[in-house]
This record gives C-alpha cells, sequence and structure tokens, in this order.
C-alpha cells in the first residue's frame, strides 16, 4: 500500500546520526544522501528523512506513529535503546507487551530528536491450533 514515509527534520545531520544507529538495529543500511534528504531503503520500503522544502522550521505529526516491524521482542528493545541512545527520548509506557483488540502485541515506543512518534511493533506468532 505504501511506498515510502518521509518525515520532516530541523538537524539534517542529526538525525541521519539517530536513524542511522536506531535503522541499523534492524539490518537497514546507513540513510544515502540526495540533496536536503537521506534515504533509508529495505526489503519492504523506503523511510526518509528531510529537512522541509518550504524552508520552515519541521515540526511533528500530532497524534502520528510512525511502526516498524521487528523479528523479535529483543529486536524491538535494540531499536529503542539505539534511539535513546542517539537523541531520542522515551515515550507512552515502557517497552513490553500489551493485548489489544488486535491481539498480543510487543511495543516500544519513543520520539526522534524533532519530536516524531516512532513504534517498534513485534507481533508474536499465533500458536498452532489443535
Amino acid at each position: 500500500m505504501f511506498s515510502h514515509v518521509m518525515v520532516g527534520v530541523n538537524d539534517l545531520e542529526v538525525s541521519k546520526k539517530f536513524y542511522d544507529a536506531l535503522l541499523g538495529t534492524i539490518g537497514v543500511p546507513p540513510g544515502v544522501a540526495n540533496k536536503n534528504r537521506y534515504f533509508y531503503r529495505g526489503p519492504t520500503g523506503t523511510f526518509c528523512i528531510s529537512t522541509p522544502i518550504n524552508g520552515e522550521a519541521a515540526t511533528f505529526a500530532n497524534g502520528g506513529t510512525i511502526g516498524f516491524a521487528m523479528q523479535s521482542p529483543e529486536q524491538a528493545d535494540a531499536f529503542h535503546v539505539a534511539g535513546v541512545a542517539h537523541g531520542g527520548t522515551t515515550c507512552e509506557d515502557p517497552p513490553g507487551y500489551r493485548e489489544g483488540p488486535s491481539g498480543l502485541l510487543y511495543l516500544a515506543y519513543l520520539r526522534d530528536p524533532d519530536g516524531n512518534k516512532i513504534c517498534a511493533l513485534h507481533r508474536p506468532p499465533k500458536p498452532a491450533v489443535a
């Protein structure tokens, strides 16, 4: 359904260091520069950071969240730790399992250096029915 997600940032190099570390935990190579943007390409899509083209300050979407699929709770924890270590701040509840309408999920939320809300999400496999 989606080809890419792009978020606005105010300090491109600070954000590149943050996302290089964060996305590196899930095997995505460092961002590739293109003018005032960096592109992170993975097997299932592209994530981009950019200073706003109109020259105004980047702002985050209130109520918006960008979710990244994780292979395990441990990978979600590593993603969260890398983000906090590189200028992000934890938000929501601490990383952990949550039960909701869509079943059991492992979630780890943080905000990037510009306030964009990010979620590491792992969906455990459903138990086999006998």
